[in-house]
């Protein structure tokens, strides 16, 4: 007869109290009238009385400790043996030492139970126990630009690089903590270094053209992880100027930067998989589809992305949008005091131009200012952002001068590498054009207009003609 549970063996007594008879029920559940009776007097002495008693032993290992201490050992190897294994090796040990050997069943059991800890830490080591197990202290801010968080990571896709060929690019973030908002972020080729993450940091401090992109002012708390760039004197600078606190994770310790981890996971699979040249996972770097996207293009759909999804969808966390938490609590972002030398600090440095009379020469542009009417014949340092060339700063002895403006550019921006491929572009077709009419006039017949006539020709066409006579009898004259 099957085991039956509490709620049937109430349910059948229940069905006695309706009045159907404990023969029918009998008959109808397969319990014996005698047993239906028997619960039915024990249920209205204690109704829990139908309860199955547990068993006196229950959690305890009837192995002895021994073997459980041999089981235990045995499965904290590295590598970890299998169970198999530990029950043959176990049931050898029993055998020598005059016991009984355990049943499989009791080996698998009691490898289950020891401590997942130990067992992580005895066959993946501290770091793999670190990042299971150890206790994690969590930053959240109080308010927006309380902490920023900034990091690098290799985009799953490629673009086509200067040459043509496919490349993975890198991808530099800044978070705000407080709001998840993305504040600024830069993309480039090769290995991150203290330039790029100047970048990051110019265009999250300063205002944005874009106004649904309100995200600015200086954190009062730069956090990042160990890397050169993160580390580098240039950075300490910058936040040592401007009254920022950087603060660095520990080595090797990435998980109090989960914030921006969870945003390049959002990047990865809500974005990169719609774009040619896109790498899936386990496909070894291998991208499934040809790139089409150059560096810059790849630039404005991340801002894209970022400005009119990211930021303004509500996060799962804080269930606000970044956007709006970021605003929403009315605080004025504090500026630095001096723009101009954060421009000094974060922007990238060109070699020292003279300020001609026309302006300013840089990257075969003209940039002009008023200010530099009293600099001409003046050596003074070029500053500018890489993705947009159409003004320039100037310095003299660090000191800032003023923005000088590209007249053709200023309406539109334009980034430095746009500019070189398409005066390269210019170059070649001129070239080419340059070829084809050379070929054109090396095709052309001699001009022998004027050229002088040959001697023997000269002669010939300087002396009188003689009229010969003309009759039948050949003279010696004439022969």
């Amino acid at each position: 007869m099957a085991q039956r549970s509490v709620e049937e063996k109430v349910a059948l007594l229940r069905e006695h109290d309706d009045g159907v008879p404990w023969v029918r029920i009998a008959a109808d559940s397969g319990v014996p009238a005698r047993t239906l009776r028997r619960w039915a007097a024990a249920y209205r002495a204690d109704p829990t009385s139908l309860r199955r008693p547990a068993r006196s032993d229950k959690g305890q290992r009837r192995m002895p400790a021994e073997l459980i201490e041999a089981v235990e050992a045995l499965a904290l190897r590295h590598p970890a043996p299998t169970t198999a294994y530990i029950h043959r090796r176990v049931g050898d040990i029993a055998r020598e030492r005059g016991l009984s050997a355990p049943s499989y069943s009791s080996i698998r059991v009691t490898v289950q139970a020891v401590d997942p800890g130990l067992r992580t830490l005895a066959t993946k080591g501290e770091a793999a126990y670190r990042d299971r197990f150890e206790l994690v202290y969590r930053r959240n801010a109080e308010r927006p630009n309380v902490q920023w968080q900034a990091d690098h990571t290799l985009l799953d896709v490629t673009v086509l690089g200067k040459d043509g060929s496919a490349v993975r690019p890198w991808l530099t973030i800044v978070l705000d903590d407080y709001s998840r908002a993305v504040a600024g972020f830069t993309l480039f080729l090769g290995a991150p270094n203290a330039e790029q993450t100047a970048l990051a940091l110019h265009q999250a401090i300063n205002r944005k053209t874009n106004p649904a992109w309100p995200v600015s002012g200086l954190p009062d708390v730069l956090y990042s992880d160990h890397g050169s760039d993160f580390t580098s004197a240039r950075l300490e600078r910058v936040c040592l100027d401007t009254h920022v606190r950087l603060i660095h994770s520990r080595p090797g310790v990435p998980q109090g930067r989960g914030k921006i981890e969870r945003f390049y996971r959002t990047i990865t699979t809500e974005l990169l998989p719609h774009l040619p040249g896109h790498i899936p996972h386990g496909t070894k770097g291998k991208p499934v589809t040809e790139p089409a996207l150059t560096l810059e293009q790849l630039d404005g759909i991340i801002e894209r992305f970022i400005v009119e999804e990211y930021n303004t969808r509500p996060h799962s966390e804080t269930h606000e949008s970044p956007s709006e938490r970021w605003s929403s609590s009315g605080f004025i972002p504090r500026a630095p005091a001096h723009p101009e030398d954060l421009d000094l600090l974060l922007l990238t440095a060109a070699t020292t131009r003279r300020v001609q009379r026309d302006g300013i020469q840089f990257a075969s542009t003209r940039y002009v200012s008023t200010t530099l009417a009293a600099y001409v014949g003046e050596d003074v340092t070029v500053r500018f952002d890489p993705r947009d060339v159409g003004e320039i700063r100037a310095y003299l002895n660090d000191a800032f001068l003023c923005r000088a403006i590209a007249p053709e550019l200023a309406a539109d921006s334009i980034s430095l590498q746009q500019l070189q491929s398409a005066r390269a572009q210019r170059r070649r077709d001129l070239k080419q054009q340059l070829r084809n009419r050379r070929s054109l006039a090396d095709s052309l017949p001699d001009d022998t207009r004027y050229l002088p006539a040959e001697p023997a020709e000269a002669a010939t066409a300087a002396a009188p003609t003689e009229e010969v006579p003309r009759h039948g009898l050949r003279l010696y004259a004439t022969d």
